[in-house]
């Protein structure tokens, strides 16, 4: 009888350590940072959560865990930890890493993207089927493409035409807009979006532009008197994806690699009208706070483009290898 007890014990320990090892390879923990504010509003944190509670409810064996606020990585040192596949998923502005891969500084170009909808048309180009290349040939893969657009903020009067920034001291997201404002006179101070609300605070900064959503969930408005809205003639639309390590999608078996696209897909499709939707949450923002909101008319966006094709465009064609051809790739899109 003793003995029957003993197997019966044995075989239910085997089991349910087979049961545990079974559970244990299956399940498979990946680390999601970006550096916006968690729990805010802010879309590209919604769509890393979006992603990582999906999985959770999936049942596929991997969690996502969300590093909000630059608590796991600085902004721009995610793009190199995604490439060492020290860094699983990231919401990343792709100009960051424009210093190692020039090319990705098209993806902020001033004017080059006029809308929302031209954004999701140039989704679908040969232009971003190359910048895509280059990002897998990084070791990275795209989950999601989001596109942002954004204005422009002063502790002063109202940014409208190139005139208006001489003389400040300006913070604006990625080469090719710190070449525009620079050659229309603005002193210019790099910093990731995350910090530009202290620079306004201690006088570091006079100005700055970056993402709608960025320009609320950070309370820009707490520190600035105007805001210049994106509107119909917006200069700033940037692309800002959901990344993935492919040494970290490598590691899913085929059903959590499946859940994990449906998942980014479901985040892109959500961006796709938050980042409409974020433009009007800017104004009505900035209004509630007692902040002056203006637009650029047409005349002084083209102002600013022809400063922009004799500074940022015109350097990256003369300095980046293939530059004239990528650009035109793009600038063929309408």
């Amino acid at each position: 009888m003793k003995s029957l007890k003993t197997l019966v014990l044995i075989t239910a320990t085997t089991v349910a350590l087979s049961i545990s090892a079974i559970s244990s390879a299956a399940d498979i923990k990946l680390r999601a940072s970006h550096q916006w504010p968690g729990g805010k509003g802010d879309i590209r944190d919604e769509m890393v959560q979006m992603i990582a509670r999906h999985m959770e409810e999936s049942a596929s064996g991997v969690k996502v865990r969300v590093y909000p606020g630059k608590s796991l990585f600085k902004p721009k040192e995610q793009w190199g930890a995604m490439t060492k596949g020290k860094l699983d998923i990231t919401a990343f502005p792709l100009s960051y890493a424009g210093g190692r891969h020039p090319e990705f500084n098209l993806t902020l170009m001033p004017g080059l993207v006029k809308n929302h909808d031209h954004a999701l048309r140039l989704n679908q180009s040969e232009f971003m089927q190359r910048i895509k290349k280059i990002i897998d040939s990084a070791g990275v893969m795209v989950l999601a493409d989001t596109w942002l657009a954004g204005g422009f903020v002063s502790k002063g009067e109202c940014i409208l035409e190139p005139k208006d920034v001489k003389g400040m001291k300006f913070r604006a997201a990625g080469k090719a807009f710190n070449q525009m404002l620079g050659a229309a006179g603005a002193t210019i101070t790099s910093m990731p979006s995350s910090e530009i609300y202290s620079g306004l605070q201690t006088g570091v900064l006079d100005g700055a532009n970056t993402s709608s959503s960025s320009l609320v969930s950070y309370r820009i408005y707490e520190q600035v008197k105007c805001l210049t809205a994106p509107g119909a003639n917006a200069l700033w639309v940037m692309y800002e994806p959901i990344l993935m390590s492919k040494k970290s999608f490598a590691k899913l078996d085929k059903t959590q690699q499946s859940e994990l696209l449906k998942a980014a897909g479901m985040a892109e499709k959500f961006a796709t009208s938050a980042s409409k939707e974020a433009d009007q949450k800017l104004v009505d923002a900035y209004i509630k706070a007692g902040v002056k909101v203006v637009e650029m008319s047409a005349a002084q966006a083209t102002m600013w483009r022809d400063i922009a094709n004799k500074s940022s465009y015109q350097d990256f064609i003369d300095n980046v290898k293939g530059g004239k051809e990528l650009l035109d790739l793009a600038l063929s899109v309408e």
